[in-house]
Parts: structure tokens; C-alpha cells; sequence
């Protein structure tokens, strides 16, 4: 029996040969890649997140400040929408269900009243993530689901995810002499070539396989026939639209917060970025070779933050505000953990571990050069006018 690389690089192949003509979008490799329902890597036991032996951390990994301080955010939001009950927190993509467990063990200690009005939800595409959230989540009322089981204008609360949009799978495109093409992926002809790790699979390029595209650079505002160098390439995230529209239209009145890496289009698509921003991690050593350790390494894209907030907007999401991790934190009292610090009774090992994991969470050149993005729907004049703690800006 073949084991799940092989197995996965054997159904890639079969979708190739039975596409005409004989090729398929990155995108559609990508979906395969991660998320085929039996070998792709969320779906399978190869997702590994933590420092020891992962493909990655997250901010939830480094201990339970980054929930502790979402878990503040979101009990402002309930008093803002005058404590409505149920108030829906639907987290997507929860990963291993450590941010899960952190935001609901702070409301068992702090907020009982709000712990009775919260419908805690998830949704989850990976079978082997969900059991494991499953598994850690005992203890508390959760349901998992799926965005298409959620009715339509249903949700009174927020939509939030962490890590999410960056792993959604993106087409990936090319100037080649002044005209924009989509990169294929394709059976190789000749493996004998790769001058590295020997795939099954190389690119070719093409016409595109939709006029969204295009269209995409008129949402964001780029003209890409402008001071762009033969051979740019980069990626656009059709399913990071797609996804928005769904929970654009689930939301009755609420937010929609979204954690991630990214950049504003102007910074994403500058032409001096020529290359993309497309990463592979295994085992925390990233690359950019997205044929080779198939179905046993992540892949991701930086988010571009402008899509998300122009497309919002003509699904009825309003901006709120966009601003960096570490000052997101820092609003919601982060600052004030790291100070009491020096007061706790604890080992000085514990008390260099913790600060370091405090200073992770928002340093700017890692996690806390995050972008964080809030948008709302369905919000009276009065409730708008209420300033959320995470987007407050010392004057």
C-alpha cells in the first residue's frame, strides 16, 4: 500500500490526465496538496504545530496570552451589541483547538455570565484536526461544522480566524513579455532534469482559466501593465473572496476578525516583489519549492489585507480598523502582563520563558507584524460609535 505521499502524488497525476489539457491550476494543486480528504497535509497526521519537531507555531502555541487577550476583545463586542443571547463565536480553522481551549478556560474563570450566552463554534475542515479539537474541548459546550451549514443572516456575534486565509489555496500567475499568463501545474516529462529533489510535477503557463483574475487587479487598484518586470510573479487569493462572501452573508450583525501575515495590495504587488510571497514549512525550515514534500509540508501566501476590505465591502461588511498584532495586544493589556512579570512568584527560567513568549506575540518582525483586520455588519449608529479596546491608538 502506498503510503500518503505517493498516494497523493498518484491522485494528483489522475486529476492532471483527466483535465484537458492535461494540466491543472496551482490553485487546484494547492487544494489537493492540503486538503485532499484522505492524503493532503490537514487532512492527514502530517500537520505538526509547535516548536518541537512542527512545520510551524502559531501565536496560540507560545501559551494562552494571545486567546486571554482575543477573549477580552470579544466580551467588549457582547456588551456592545447590548449582550445578545446566544452570541455566536464562530472561530475558523481552529488548528490543534489550543486558542479554543485557552478563550474558553479564561471565561470559566472571568466571565461565567458570558460563558452562558456564548454559542462557541467551529468550523473545521480537517477530519484529523477536528478530533483533536474535539478531544481537547471536552470539557466544554462546542459544535463543529461546516460554513454551508450555517444559515444564511443567522450569526449575531463574530466570525474570527487566526492563521486561516494565508493557507487558502491561490493562482498563481506570470508577465511573460508584457502579457499576463497562469501558471499549470503538469506532469513532468522528464524527472531526470529537476536539478533538486525530484518531483513528479513541473509548471507551464497559459492563458487564464478565469476572468476573475483580471478582474481581481481592478478591485484592488494595481495596473500591472505599469513598471512591472518581465517575469513578476506573484498569487492571487480567488478563495480568500470566496470565503468572505460566505461569511459576509452568515453574519446577521457582528464582526469578522481576521488574524494573518499580509500586506496592503501596494506593498504585496510591488513590483520589486517579484517572486511572490508562496512558502513551504517543514519541520520550521521554509522554502519556496511547492513540488517537493507533497502532502507532508504546508503551504501558504501572504494575504492581501486590501482584498479582503474592498471585497467586504460589497458583501455589507464596513471596516473598522486595521492594525498590527503587537499593538492589538499591547490595547488589550499584553503591555500590562509583561510589566507584573517581575512580580509573580516564580522561577527566574519561568519568568525568561514567559517573557519571551510575551515579546514573541508582538514583536514586529514576527507575529506581531501580523495584520489584524475587523470589519462589522449590521451595526447601529450607537454601537459603531463604541471603539473596540484592540483598535484603540494612545493619543
Amino acid at each position: 500500500m502506498m503510503n500518503s505521499n505517493s498516494a497523493l502524488c498518484a491522485a494528483i497525476s489522475e486529476r492532471i490526465t483527466n483535465t484537458l489539457p492535461k494540466r491543472i491550476t496551482f490553485a487546484e494543486y494547492m487544494d489537493m496538496v492540503l486538503y485532499h480528504p484522505e492524503y493532503g497535509y490537514y487532512s492527514s497526521k502530517a500537520v505538526n504545530i509547535g516548536f518541537k519537531g512542527g512545520d510551524f507555531f502559531t501565536s496560540a502555541s507560545l501559551g494562552d496570552d494571545f486567546g486571554e487577550s482575543l477573549a477580552e476583545q470579544f466580551v467588549q463586542m457582547w456588551e456592545i451589541l447590548g449582550r445578545p443571547k446566544p452570541f455566536s463565536l464562530v472561530e475558523m480553522g481552529a488548528g490543534q483547538g489550543l486558542l479554543a481551549m485557552h478563550i474558553l478556560n479564561y471565561y470559566q474563570l472571568h466571565y461565567p455570565d458570558f460563558l452562558q450566552a456564548l454559542d462557541y463554534v467551529i468550523v473545521e475542515k480537517s477530519p484529523g484536526l477536528r478530533q483533536e479539537q474535539q478531544q481537547r474541548l471536552a470539557k466544554f459546550f462546542v459544535r463543529w461544522c461546516n460554513l454551508a451549514e450555517i444559515s444564511s443572516n443567522s450569526i449575531v456575534g463574530c466570525f474570527f480566524s487566526n492563521e486561516l486565509v494565508d493557507a487558502l489555496p491561490v493562482h498563481q500567475f506570470v508577465l511573460e513579455a508584457g502579457e499576463f499568463k497562469e501558471i499549470y501545474v503538469t506532469i513532468a516529462a522528464d524527472l531526470t532534469s529537476q536539478s533538486q529533489q525530484p518531483s513528479p510535477f513541473m509548471e507551464v503557463t497559459g492563458e487564464p482559466s478565469t476572468p476573475k483574475l483580471k478582474e481581481y487587479f481592478d478591485l484592488i487598484g494595481i495596473d500591472l501593465s505599469v513598471n512591472y518586470p518581465d517575469g513578476y510573479r506573484s498569487e492571487i487569493n480567488l478563495a480568500a473572496i470566496d470565503w468572505l462572501s460566505i461569511v459576509a452573508d452568515r453574519l446577521q450583525r457582528g464582526y469578522v476578525v481576521t488574524v494573518d501575515y499580509g500586506y496592503i495590495a501596494s506593498r504585496y504587488y510591488n513590483p520589486r516583489r517579484s517572486q511572490g510571497t508562496l512558502q513551504c514549512y517543514y519541520q520550521h525550515r521554509y522554502h519556496d519549492n511547492p513540488y517537493i514534500n507533497i502532502g507532508r509540508q504546508d503551504i501558504t501566501a501572504h494575504v492581501d489585507f486590501t482584498a479582503l476590505e474592498r471585497w467586504g465591502e460589497q458583501c455589507g461588511l464596513t471596516k473598522v480598523g486595521f492594525t498590527q498584532q503587537g499593538l492589538f495586544l499591547m490595547a488589550l493589556g499584553l503591555g500590562d502582563k509583561i510589566a507584573s512579570l517581575s512580580y509573580q512568584e516564580i522561577s527566574i527560567a519561568e519568568l525568561l520563558q514567559r517573557r519571551e513568549s510575551l515579546h514573541k506575540l508582538i514583536d514586529p518582525t514576527g507575529l506581531g507584524g501580523f495584520g489584524v483586520l475587523v470589519q462589522s455588519k449590521g451595526l447601529h449608529t450607537q454601537e459603531i460609535s463604541q471603539p473596540l479596546k484592540g483598535l484603540f491608538v494612545p493619543k
